[in-house]
């Protein structure tokens, strides 16, 4: 199965989002939502109005898309859900470096990146294997 990546950053209005890997694939919105939506909208568009050899060959084929977000924006999508105190507790990171990174005075390492991945991935996979 073949990958799309799409990126979604946040910019002072709303959210823009493209496919880093797939030519003309891209969309917007005011949310996080929006913007992915846009993404499967443009998708459904291209598979529809372009003619079979102007379609990108992944889009022929079965693929996945993964939804990526530099950590800026990543933090301002989450900042109602994950607090300061949250994000630290989880990642290890000070609250004073995630709020450098949440407002963009500062960019992550890569090291840096990878920590703040890993803990939301490992406290999803916790979640998912909860049962009430």
């Amino acid at each position: 199965m073949k990958t799309i990546r799409v990126v979604i950053g946040r910019s002072k209005d709303n959210y823009g989002a493209y496919a880093e890997d797939v030519p003309g694939i891209w969309g917007g919105g005011n949310s996080v939502a929006e913007a992915r939506q846009s993404i499967l909208d443009a998708i459904q568009l291209i598979k529809e109005y372009n003619k079979d050899e102007n379609i990108p060959a992944v889009l022929n084929e079965e693929y996945q898309i993964v939804w990526k977000m530099d950590v800026e924006s990543l933090i301002a999508y989450y900042k109602g859900i994950f607090t300061s105190a949250a994000l630290e507790r989880i990642t290890g990171i000070n609250q004073r470096q995630l709020s450098h990174y949440a407002t963009g005075l500062k960019k992550p390492r890569p090291n840096q990146r990878k920590k703040i991945e890993e803990a939301l991935h490992s406290l999803g996979s916790e979640l998912l294997a909860l049962e009430l």
